[in-house]
């Protein structure tokens, strides 16, 4: 084990300690952070998703910045913009929150289309451009973005082209009796140990261990030396062209599939694979390696048809049947 893996994985099973019953969300966000990538996180209000990524950016030396999305949110409230300075005649531009290395948008289908699209050249190529001029981002810069599913009313669904810039799409479910009485003495524990102090640290976070965001970048490279065979490469591509035309290998999908995923999809497939493979200590991509991360990164790059979501077909079915139905190498 190498020593920056052991710290990946001391910081994941902090995580753990902290984040109960959501053992898969805490492994998605390792391998979106170890990925340079960003990450959907969908789920009912209450389970965690706000606590996960604000944890994770104080179990790490980095800069963290929570953007609240609201309908009357303007562009310039995430990017920054030009401020005037009378005294000395000239403008000056002031930073956005977007300027960290990790980023919390709450609630990012609650912003109009305009300020949506605000996040785009940030996510994609991590600079922002204001007054003609560009300012590059972090090295280490990830945008986790929450959104709410049981809630439509005054909200606007996020356009195609910004849900192809996440890494991954991943759901959250609710815990089971047995995790939610774990939660319920873990919040009586903090409430005991930290009563009114807001900045109540962890062990974790007072044992000046953290993890650094070199270590984090030193890390992202070590993960590139995981070995992807030729025959699981043709496994990846395979399942991603089997998402553009899924009636060569069950007749029930005609027509179910308007749109499959993007090539982008092929590279967050094999990256994140090997994300996988690294956390659980193997130096080569095995297929449970792809079928662990293949639903969170391929289900908001399929658009099915609506003969097909008036059916009850959801990009999950796909997928799954997909797995089934290809041939492994």
């Amino acid at each position: 084990m190498s020593e920056l893996r052991e710290k990946i994985l001391d910081l994941q099973k902090h995580l753990k300690t902290v984040i109960v019953g959501q053992e898969d969300l805490i492994e998605k966000m390792m391998i979106t952070l170890l990925a340079g990538g960003h990450a959907l996180l969908e789920g009912a209000p209450g389970l965690a998703k706000t606590k996960a990524i604000k944890t994770l950016a104080s179990s790490i030396n980095a800069s963290f910045n929570r953007i609240q999305f609201t309908p009357d949110l303007l562009p310039s409230d995430i990017t920054g913009s030009d401020i005037y300075l009378a005294s000395e005649g000239r403008f000056e531009f002031r930073k956005g929150p977007v300027f960290a290395n990790l980023v919390l948008a709450d609630e990012i289908n609650r912003a109009p289309a305009k300020v949506q699209s605000a996040l785009l050249e940030a996510m994609g190529e991590k600079q922002i451009s204001v007054g003609g001029k560009i300012y590059m981002l972090p090295d280490l810069f990830m945008v986790m973005a929450t959104q709410n599913p049981i809630e439509h009313e005054g909200t606007y669904n996020l356009p195609e082209a910004q849900l192809d810039r996440f890494l991954m799409h991943i759901r959250i479910n609710q815990p089971d009796a047995e995790t939610e009485k774990k939660i319920l003495k873990i919040v009586r524990r903090e409430d005991m140990a930290c009563g009114d102090d807001q900045n109540c640290w962890s062990e974790y976070e007072k044992s000046g261990h953290k993890i650094s965001v070199d270590e984090i970048l030193g890390a992202s490279q070590e993960v590139l030396r995981v070995h992807t065979s030729e025959g699981m490469e043709d496994y990846i591509v395979a399942l991603i062209m089997a998402t553009r035309t899924p009636q060569k290998y069950d007749q029930s999908f005609q027509n179910a599939v308007r749109y499959g995923a993007s090539p982008r999809a092929t590279i967050a497939l094999d990256k994140c694979s090997k994300i996988h493979a690294w956390l659980e200590g193997r130096e080569y991509v095995a297929p449970e390696d792809v079928h662990a991360v293949v639903a969170d990164v391929l289900r908001h790059r399929l658009i099915l048809s609506f003969e097909a979501m008036a059916e009850g077909l959801t990009p999950d079915d796909v997928i799954s049947k997909l797995l089934q139905l290809v041939p492994l190498p």
